[in-house]
């Protein structure tokens, strides 16, 4: 025997139906509650939500609420949600889940802020100490040594600038030694003399090969 099936009511089809177009549930209006209660569960967080701000001047409370508490247990943990319960029993005061769950989400966003002002002022404080330990490039010019020289006009010689301490001391010795000073003495007299009178004066030599060479030149005169 075959059973015969249930045709489905024109109820059932607009609550199928319903259900299956969620996503473009806005606002109920005078929907019946109890077709509500059979079409709202099956929402998601978004969706609800966007049926609660566009369901204007109606309060869907009776059915909704549930709901939001599932939410906010889902979002938040148990402890959480029990929590919330007990401070609302121990004060005597009741708030709709939406409002808590939206004041919760609230109080996230304002702790995340504060977390991420944290961080960022971390991470300021860290790069102004690696600014601080870096090397500073200083573009001030050192100012010129003096330079010393030594001897007369043409050999002067710039010590200060010699790197190297032993080349430094050679260069000082040799400056200073005796054969160094005669040519400082040599230069100095061709100076004061003037430039028509040499600087140098033939050596005369006497000897018996001078003597003689008179003597023959003398005697060959005679002759002639």
């Amino acid at each position: 025997m075959f059973r015969a099936r249930k045709i489905p009511s024109l109820v059932d089809l607009c609550v199928n139906t319903a259900i299956d177009n969620l996503r473009f549930l806005g606002d109920v209006g005078e929907t019946d509650i109890h077709l509500l209660e059979r079409i709202l569960p099956h929402c998601t967080l978004d969706q609800l939500m966007h049926v609660e701000k566009s369901s204007k001047g109606r309060d869907l409370t009776p059915v909704t609420d549930k709901l939001w508490k599932k939410f906010y247990e889902r979002q938040f943990g148990k402890d959480s949600t029990n929590a919330v319960i007990a401070r609302m029993q121990q004060k005597k005061v009741s708030f709709r889940w939406l409002q808590l769950y939206e004041a919760k989400l609230e109080d996230l966003e304002k702790n995340e802020s504060i977390v991420a002002d944290r961080i960022k002022q971390c991470y300021k404080n860290e790069d102004a100490r690696k600014q601080k330990r870096q090397i500073q490039i200083c573009n001030k010019v050192p100012p010129s040594s003096n330079k010393r020289s030594f001897g007369g006009t043409g050999f002067g010689y710039n010590v200060s600038n010699t790197k190297n301490n032993l080349l430094k001391k050679a260069k000082i010795e040799v400056l200073q030694s005796q054969e160094m000073k005669n040519i400082k003495a040599w230069r100095r007299n061709a100076v004061q003399k003037g430039p028509g009178v040499s600087s140098t004066k033939k050596p005369m030599f006497a000897g018996r090969e001078s003597a003689s060479t008179s003597k023959h030149t003398t005697t060959h005169m005679a002759r002639r």
